[in-house]
């Protein structure tokens, strides 16, 4: 055994604590500075928690920072769960049960006043509806702990921004409305049907719609001074309805409710870069990181983001981002996969880490 391998065999024993690494030395010097970006705002008291997981082929960097005690720590991971959540519409699919082309009120009938009709799955996986991103009495419904049905109700009713496959706008209540087609389908939970038909099938042990199995000691604080306006905007107010607020991590929000660590995110994504089966077909795992949206003003798969990734990416990559604090992407071109989570809220850790560390990663 050389010098080199000892080094890495050294390295993956802490596999579960604070620091594994399998990259080749040739990648050090670019790793550093992606650790450095964050362990630079650890240090100055910006950031408190944080996990890296970089991947390719066989190599892998993982590592946490701040206040983490494993590396595995579940995190809320915002809007990444759309991702997730369309990829369980999608195994409905692979089974027949839907098509992406069937029209939304053939499983939701109330779902149908005037261009309604015409709102097609594709169209909800894909940002391309009309439908808002919020509902207007959004801050409401949290207020009140409603339940989702609430928030399903008010999506069906709610007016829409523009005729529906005209143009992209980013709409969460598109992803709970695929959501509640699943969960009609099924007679099933989406967090439990999740958890069996797509975690489970891809070792993603550490991952659930809500708050699953995990207890509120498990999960990463989100620094919610710096929240979303959607979600309080750090208002003392909002406490017990902000992303922190047992309200919340347990709402299982099927556009930002899911908790997982860095590992599992990348597991989930690197099932798209070698499909192998285990929850979708390859055939359904290349059309859902292909753009639908060409032409629309936005460059989207189903569920999938294709766009605002690393520098050095390559226009093939997928992934998608969290106003938690999160981006995780996957490049097939170069067989890398990138997820950073971190505790502070994207409009701040955007810039300041998310960015920055996805270009230095892009560029190994």
């Amino acid at each position: 055994m050389n010098r080199r391998q000892s080094l890495i065999l050294l390295l993956t024993g802490l596999g579960a604590g604070l620091c594994r690494v399998t990259f080749a030395r040739t990648n050090s010097e670019a790793m550093d500075a992606a650790t450095q970006l964050i362990q630079t705002r650890i240090s100055d008291g910006t950031l408190e928690s944080a996990a890296l997981y970089v991947r390719r082929g066989e190599e892998i960097f993982e590592r946490a920072f701040g206040k983490l005690r494993s590396a595995g720590a579940p995190f809320l991971l915002g809007s990444i769960t759309k991702t997730m959540t369309a990829a369980g519409v999608m195994v409905l699919a692979d089974r027949g049960e839907l098509r992406v082309s069937d029209p939304v009120m053939k499983f939701i009938p109330e779902f149908s006043e005037g261009a309604r009709k015409e709102i097609t799955i594709e169209h909800l996986l894909t940002h391309t509806s009309g439908l808002p991103d919020q509902l207007e009495n959004n801050a409401d419904l949290r207020q009140r702990h409603a339940p989702l049905a609430e928030f399903v109700q008010g999506s069906v009713r709610t007016p829409l921004l523009f005729a529906p496959g005209t143009r992209y706008h980013y709409q969460s209540m598109g992803l709970l409305l695929a959501a509640e087609v699943a969960e009609r389908i099924t007679k099933r939970r989406l967090p439990d049907f999740l958890a069996t038909e797509v975690f489970q099938p891809l070792g993603m042990n550490r991952t659930a719609l809500g708050m699953g199995a995990f207890q509120a000691a498990d999960v990463v604080r989100v620094q919610t001074e710096h929240a979303a306006p959607e979600s309080g905007g750090g208002a003392a107010s909002a406490k017990d309805w902000d992303w922190n607020s047992a309200y919340w991590r347990s709402l299982g929000a099927p556009w930002g409710g899911a908790h997982s660590s860095a590992a599992d995110v990348a597991r989930f994504l690197r099932s798209f870069l070698h499909p192998d089966g285990k929850a979708l077909r390859e055939e359904t795992v290349r059309s859902m990181i292909q753009n639908h949206t060409e032409g629309l003003g936005g460059s989207r798969g189903l569920g999938f983001a294709l766009e605002g990734f690393g520098k050095g990416c390559s226009p093939a990559t997928f992934g998608h981002s969290g106003s938690t604090g999160m981006l995780a992407w996957a490049d097939p071109a170069s067989d890398l996969t990138c997820v950073i989570l971190t505790s502070l809220p994207a409009n701040v850790s955007g810039s300041l880490i998310l960015h920055p560390v996805s270009d230095v990663v892009s560029g190994i």
